[in-house]
């Protein structure tokens, strides 16, 4: 039986297998969609080779989809929070969210000059889908991270289909991570990075809550990087792509804990924290964006009140420890998970190389 945890759906060996002995207690796939109703979906794009050519490629990019929701109760709202540690990047739905303290829809991630594409898609998806709940406006969630070293970026190759297609591919259970999705194109720590996940199950009280995060990762200076604590980054040096911390991080959190909009804003902010334990200085070229939500539901009452559990904030220490846990893993194994990728004009992003990594680590 494959073990989830140490390896992905296609193979490809996570963080574990090294192994990386990360803190807390993973889900049963160690991915967000450990969330019951969560479900991720990707549209992965890689074709051609050699010299950038704008429109033709070579292309190295894609869309991941992640519903807060299964597709039967889509349409209805989850509590949401939304945090901005640095604003050199595009989250679109950010500013109702904060207003409204509301998440409705698919999220979509991207590169960044297919935002706006991925964000109408959205839009028309949910026309077309749930029309009946689309009279008022529609606003959606699309976020971007920047893949224009590999990419044909300006070339605008992702369209409304591709959009479209991850959404309707989105499954729960065990998924794939790396150069897949929206994370296809992307350099984390001047190594090939992307799509990462990981989950954490916590004890409050009596009950048992789950809090799952997804990164695509797209960010930090290779002499920065530090991995279980240990300052790997500075050994590894050579093949780096960029000579500065410019790029992104995008990260969504979910969670079956019933938490208010501060919450959810609380959690957001944690995530920080998890990208932090990773080495980042959080750099003025990066766009470092973080939204969570919690899938639990409201019951309704009569004269339209509506009544939302919650939790006491004296009980939010284990989730905000389950953010920062599941952050850190996330981000790392966007690298591990992953493979040497060239792209435009010969550019390479080099994969983090196991067995080095793991001669560092046991050095430590």
């Amino acid at each position: 039986m494959i073990d989830y945890k140490l390896q992905t759906p296609s193979g490809k060996p996570r963080s574990r297998s090294i192994p990386i002995n990360f803190s807390g207690t993973v889900g049963e796939v160690n991915a967000i969609t450990d969330v019951d109703g969560v479900s991720v979906g990707y549209r992965t794009l890689i074709s051609g080779d050699g010299m950038r050519v704008v429109g033709q490629g070579p292309i190295r990019t894609g869309v991941t989809a992640i519903l807060p929701r299964p597709r039967d109760a889509l349409h209805l709202p989850c509590n949401a929070g939304f945090f901005r540690f640095n604003g050199n990047g595009e989250m679109t739905g950010a500013h109702w969210i904060e207003e409204s303290g509301l998440l409705q829809w698919p999220i979509v991630l991207t590169n960044t000059h297919s935002c706006g594409v991925a964000q109408a898609a959205v839009t028309k998806w949910v026309v077309c889908n749930y029309p009946e709940h689309a009279t008022e406006g529609v606003l959606p969630v699309a976020a971007e991270t920047f893949d224009g070293e590999l990419n044909d970026i300006n070339g605008f190759h992702v369209t409304d289909e591709h959009v479209i297609l991850a959404i309707e591919n989105a499954t729960q259970g065990p998924i794939e991570l790396g150069s897949v999705g929206g994370g296809t194109g992307m350099v984390c720590y001047d190594f090939k990075g992307g799509s990462g996940s990981a989950s954490r199950k916590v004890e409050v009280g009596e009950s048992t809550y789950t809090v799952g995060v997804f990164v695509q990762a797209n960010f930090g200076r290779r002499k920065d990087l530090v991995i279980a604590g240990t300052p790997v980054g500075k050994n590894l040096t050579g093949g780096e792509v960029r000579s500065k911390g410019k790029g992104s991080v995008i990260a969504i959190l979910a969670t079956d804990a019933p938490l208010l909009p501060h919450q959810l804003k609380r959690l957001s902010r944690r995530a920080v924290l998890g990208i932090g334990r990773t080495g980042t200085i959080g750099n003025d070229g990066s766009g470092d964006l973080f939204l969570s939500f919690s899938t639990a539901k409201p019951v309704e009452a009569d004269d339209g009140m509506m009544i939302w559990p919650q939790l006491s904030n004296d009980f939010l220490d284990p989730l905000f420890e389950a953010v920062v846990q599941a952050t850190e893993e996330s981000v790392v194994d966007s690298m591990i998970v992953n493979e040497t990728m060239t792209g435009c004009d010969g550019t390479t992003a080099y994969a983090l190389r196991h067995d080095k990594l793991r001669h560092l680590l046991q050095g430590n």
